[in-house]
């Protein structure tokens, strides 16, 4: 989706507040699942949408369900940050949301270890319906957390590169690199010098640009976040060790750190018209399926290719995987109308019609198999990039923790020390970090 809302980037935002859920009234499906669904009723949902078209998608989507369920009414309340939503998961009453929706996966952790969402794991084992066969591995994996499936997916965001085909063509190459040094050397064919700055920079890589986070790099990596027993595998993972530094080399080919951040910070920012690969300033750039649509609209002066990122050399037989992320919804502990809740989170997130409808309306990845699969996806034949990077079975995300997204800024931050120099001992920074995380974990407890 085009807005920062949906970021993965806005982990710290997210995880303050989060904050807000630590005294948040803890429930249970039993507690509010008394509720007959088929008597007349009337749901809240709140949703974080605010563009007049994804509005309107919404309210499609959620008409659809009514039509259904003639007897269930539903009042949408848009452009909920989760601030107010976790505010009103505290509260309860009767304004409160029977079931929201959030753009921050980070929020998982939180919500399923507060019980401010109830676990639907009752509820999709009376509904028969297996959310492992059912949702894409990635979407699977971070709607749950500790056994507690308290979310379940609403469509998703799949990360792929885009290049200017164009300015390949130009430097005589024929086709998107696969493996990370094809990658690497690609990036520099394309890197054009001008003086103490570029004319065209071949892709960039600093953790300050635009969607490359170390967890959006890492995830071509495959690393495991957290021992079994829930410890930072930061400092133990070889392929955290190997993405940073591989990252690093790629800074220090193409300029220098203070090189690149001296050219990012005269370019276009990420949701403007001006974005540098837009411009063709970048020649290659890390994004989500949503950029696509952008970069059309923008009218550039190069033909846009769109590919998977590419994968660490020695993990050249999983290219075509990609980081996954997405929005999800979830059924608030504090509702007494569960069991209708659960009629509309059902509708919305398996029904492959439903799916597919609101997928073509807002743009973003299907979240469901069959609807990735479904001949009634509208969409850019380059889109397909993206609906097979979301069914690939080895694509990953970050996993859910109990203090949302802070392990994810610790990394962030080690990334910007380690690529600007202020850290020199990778390993060192690593089992800092790795500490620091623990600690954080421990608290969140």
């Amino acid at each position: 989706m085009p807005g920062t809302s949906r970021r993965v980037t806005l982990a710290l935002a997210a995880s303050t507040s989060l904050a807000l859920l630590t005294t948040a009234c803890t429930g249970s499906s039993d507690a509010g699942a008394s509720d007959d669904p088929s008597q007349e009723t009337t749901l809240t949902f709140w949703h974080g949408w605010s563009a007049p078209s994804e509005v309107a998608a919404v309210e499609d989507l959620v008409a659809g369900f009514e039509k259904k369920h003639p007897n269930i009414h539903v009042t949408v309340v848009g452009n909920m940050t989760d601030d107010k939503i976790n505010q009103a998961l505290r509260a309860g009453g009767s304004k409160a949301p029977d079931v929201i929706s959030s753009f921050t996966t980070n929020s998982v952790g939180k919500f399923c270890s507060s019980g401010a969402l109830v676990d639907l794991n009752p509820f999709f084992e009376k509904a028969g319906v297996d959310p492992a066969k059912t949702f894409p591995k990635a979407m699977n994996e971070y709607t749950q957390f500790d056994g507690n499936r308290c979310a379940a997916p609403l469509l998703g965001d799949a990360y792929g590169l885009y290049y200017n085909k164009t300015a390949f063509e130009k430097a005589g190459i024929d086709a998107p690199p696969k493996t990370w040094s094809e990658f690497a050397a690609t990036a520099k064919k394309l890197t054009v010098p001008a003086g103490n700055t570029y004319r065209q920079l071949g892709f960039m890589p600093n953790y300050h640009g635009w969607e490359t986070t170390a967890e959006h790099y890492l995830g071509q990596f495959s690393p495991t976040y957290f021992t079994p027993d829930g410890k930072s595998d930061l400092a133990r993972d070889p392929a955290f060790e190997a993405g940073f530094r591989l990252q690093k080399k790629l800074v220090d080919d193409l300029g220098g750190f203070r090189k690149l951040e001296t050219y990012r910070a005269g370019l276009g920012d990420e949701w403007g018209p001006r974005h540098p690969f837009h411009t063709g300033q970048v020649a290659m750039q890390l994004d989500g399926e949503w950029r696509l649509g952008m970069a059309t609209d923008a009218k550039p002066g190069f033909e846009i290719g769109v590919a998977p990122l590419p994968v660490p050399d020695d993990r050249a037989d999983q290219y075509g995987k990609g980081y996954i992320t997405g929005t999800i919804a979830g059924i608030a502990a504090t509702s007494r109308k569960q069991n209708a809740a659960w009629e509309l989170v059902k509708y919305m997130t398996t029904d492959t019609d439903a799916v597919v409808g609101f997928s073509n309306a807002i743009h973003n990845v299907p979240s469901t198999l069959d609807a990735l699969k479904s001949p009634k996806l509208t969409y850019d034949p380059r889109f397909k990039t993206f609906l097979d990077i979301a069914a690939n079975p080895h694509s990953t995300t970050a996993p859910a923790s109990v203090d949302g997204g802070v392990y994810l800024v610790t990394i962030q931050q080690l990334g910007y020390d380690y690529e600007s120099g202020k850290v020199t001992d990778l390993k060192a920074g690593l089992e800092k970090a790795a500490r620091q995380i623990d600690t954080d974990i421990a608290q969140a407890r």
